[in-house]
């Protein structure tokens, strides 16, 4: 069942210290994922072949309402963490709360840290860790046309 690919902070602790025992390359990316298209779809998909286990942080609710506003997300944690957990390409998802996915980064260890090509590897929450502790950190180039603000308005102005 992919729900049991979703886990708490301590399981996915335990979980990415497994697969570094095994050598396996940790990759880490974040973001509130609330209207999956195909932007998301191709991003994960790349940023699951820079290594061998991809883990999602993926803002709750409340964290996703402080962002984007105060009628966002349109899609609940619970149905949006078993879509992404449902993803092939996903191997672990971690919901986090706070502010930036900081802490997450840092008790995760990464070794490749991604997001996309609107960051630049300075503006990259956690970048620092993982380059001082012998990581990466990589940018993704993001399908044009495909945002969810921009799906939200295409499905506002439908009415």
């Amino acid at each position: 069942m992919t729900s049991s690919k979703i886990l708490s902070l301590s399981q996915a602790i335990e979980q990415a210290a497994q697969w570094r025992a095994e050598e396996q390359r940790i990759v880490f990316t974040n973001g509130c994922f609330d209207i999956v298209h195909l932007g998301h779809l191709d991003y994960l998909e790349k940023a699951r072949a820079l290594g061998d286990r991809l883990v999602l942080g993926l803002n709750t609710d409340a964290s996703v309402s402080r962002i984007k506003g105060l009628l966002r997300p349109v899609v609940n944690e619970y149905a949006r963490s078993r879509m992404m957990a449902a993803m092939a390409f996903i191997d672990l998802v971690v919901l986090f709360d706070e502010p930036t996915p900081k802490e997450l980064i840092e008790a995760i260890r990464p070794d490749i840290l991604v997001k996309g090509d609107d960051y630049t590897v300075a503006t990259i929450v956690g970048a620092d860790f993982v380059l001082a502790n012998g990581g990466s950190v990589e940018t993704i180039p993001l399908v044009k046309g495909y945002s969810t603000t921009s799906l939200i308005e295409r499905i506002k102005q439908s009415f």
